[in-house]
């Protein structure tokens, strides 16, 4: 959402287009950065996601990042050009924003286009980052098969069906707020016939014979797990180009705004810069937080605020719905139907939904933005154990965030479900990697206490009754054992399924 700080775009002349760019930042060092596919630089600033990784740039170097002739807020009559022009296109955007020469920050497709670049105007590039990036795509599949797969992509571009969210971005794919968001991105972010070409031209890019004469410091990073760009191509231009390093990340998202940040971007920040610099820890807690997992709660201070507080559910409803959409704009027309579903008179409607904002705002001490269209909560302002939850990168931290099922008063709601869905998938994965971890590493108390809590998120989770059993005979507590193998027995044949007999489980 555009705060009214947001850099100025600026337009650069290139050959018969103009070329929106921006720059921004405060550090010593000059970055260029090449985008993936097709993005808009203006749009890009309401994602909060996209906005931290800007401003983490800024912190330390001036950014400077534009949008590819034909995409964005650049000229979208222009045709999109090939990799030449796009060399050019570069040179062109920071010759009109004064920047002689600086490190490339590149993701994606820009690959090719930052090696043509460093290959032709050695003396401009300081260095490469080549983040998911490729020098060659090397199409697995008959030429037909992927004309059909590129046609539906394009097909889909911007609406409901879009595929970019799912291939691209994964992990935030159980958030409804971040696919539509990211599907009206699209739409400003090119044409489905700038796609198209766009598609076709990376598919034919291959600029592996330049990379052993680069002659600049590289740095490769790339997701082990990345669906678009395979770890493979990473692996290739840090054998290819002379000096390279490569660091690896487990993560499956391509782009470099989702997921953790802090890993990748300390990377970059020390190679650009020689160090990292040091920033204020997070507070765990600002003056107001918000408790969602477990049971709803809000504190201010160390005090909880008493139900009474609220006047009404409508307010608690609308506060709980801000916080499931973590940080992203709820749509006003959303909360109405939310709240008043049979009730048809927008106008009083929404001077009510006002009232109830006003009430949110009282008891949270502000923390709430709003506009004529939408609603979020302001997370600058106000905490979240949610937030804490998915901040939280190690087993243990994700176990010990979690404190229960997000909002069960609200279980037979439907908006709440693909939060708590996904919220309870991510703790389930990390207990039961701690667990078996903890009974490996000779660690019993911890397994057993782990096993004993996915048991009590699931009492159906036949992994995690074996894995309690496993703990408690790695415990030496043989009865205890036995007794959490009766009660596994015993719910199972709830469902009429039979379980591996003790001795087979002690024996495993």
């Amino acid at each position: 959402m555009n705060t009214g700080d947001d850099p100025e775009t600026l337009y650069a002349p290139a050959r018969g287009a103009r070329l929106a760019y921006q720059i921004f930042g405060t550090g010593d060092h000059n970055i260029v950065a090449i985008p993936p596919l097709a993005q808009n630089i203006e749009i890009a600033w309401e994602n909060p996601q996209i906005r931290a990784m800007l401003e983490r740039f800024g912190s330390f170097s001036r950014y400077l990042h534009f949008d590819k002739r034909g995409t964005g807020a650049s000229d979208r009559r222009s045709q999109v050009p090939g990799i030449d022009e796009r060399v050019d296109d570069v040179r062109a955007v920071m010759d009109a924003a004064g920047v002689e020469a600086a490190h490339f920050f590149v993701q994606s497709d820009g690959g090719p286009m930052a090696i043509l670049f460093a290959a032709t105007y050695p003396e401009r590039v300081l260095s490469l980052v080549l983040n998911g990036a490729w020098a060659a795509l090397t199409l697995s599949e008959p030429e037909a098969d992927w004309a059909k797969r590129r046609d539906a992509f394009v097909a889909a571009w911007g609406t409901p069906a879009s595929q970019l969210i799912d291939r691209f971005a994964p992990s935030l794919a159980p958030f409804q707020e971040e696919r539509t968001w990211l599907q009206r991105y699209e739409r400003h972010a090119a044409s489905t016939d700038s796609l198209r070409e766009l598609l076709d031209l990376s598919a034919e890019m291959d600029v592996r014979d330049v990379l052993p004469t680069l002659d600049v410091p590289t740095l490769v990073q790339h997701r082990t797990r990345d669906m678009i760009v395979p770890i493979e191509l990473g692996r290739e231009l840090a054998t290819m180009i002379p000096g390279a390093t490569l660091i690896e990340y487990d993560s499956a998202d391509h782009f470099s705004y989702v997921g953790d940040l802090d890993p990748w971007m300390a990377d970059l920040e020390r190679f650009v810069t020689g160090t990292v610099r040091l920033r204020p820890e997070p507070q765990p807690y600002s003056a107001t937080r918000i408790m969602t997992l477990g049971r709803f709660a809000v504190f201010v201070g160390d005090d909880e605020v008493p139900k009474s507080a609220w006047g009404s559910r409508h307010a608690r409803q609308i506060c709980k719905r801000l916080v499931a959409a973590r940080g992203w704009p709820v749509t006003r027309d959303e909360l109405i139907d939310m709240q008043w579903p049979d009730e048809h008179d927008r106008h009083r409607l929404s001077a009510r939904l006002s009232v109830q904002l006003s009430t949110v705002r009282k008891v949270l001490g502000g923390g709430v933005n709003a506009d004529r269209e939408s609603v979020r909560l302001d997370l600058d302002e106000v905490t979240t154990d949610l937030e804490a939850f998915y901040e939280a990168s190690d087993d243990a931290a994700i176990v010990a965030a979690y404190a229960g099922e997000f909002l069960p008063e609200d279980r037979y709601e439907d908006w709440p479900g693909a939060v708590r869905d996904e919220a309870r998938s991510r703790f389930v994965a990390a207990a039961r990697r701690q667990a078996a971890a903890a009974t490996a590493e000779g660690r019993p108390e911890v397994a057993t206490q782990t096993a004993r809590r996915l048991v009590e998120e699931d009492r159906y989770d036949e992994t995690a009754h074996r894995l309690l059993v496993e703990a408690l005979l790695g415990a030496g507590q043989e009865g205890e054992a036995r007794r959490a193998h009766h009660a596994w027995a015993g719910v199972m044949a709830e469902l009429d399924s039979t379980v591996p007999s003790f001795d087979e489980v002690a024996g495993s």
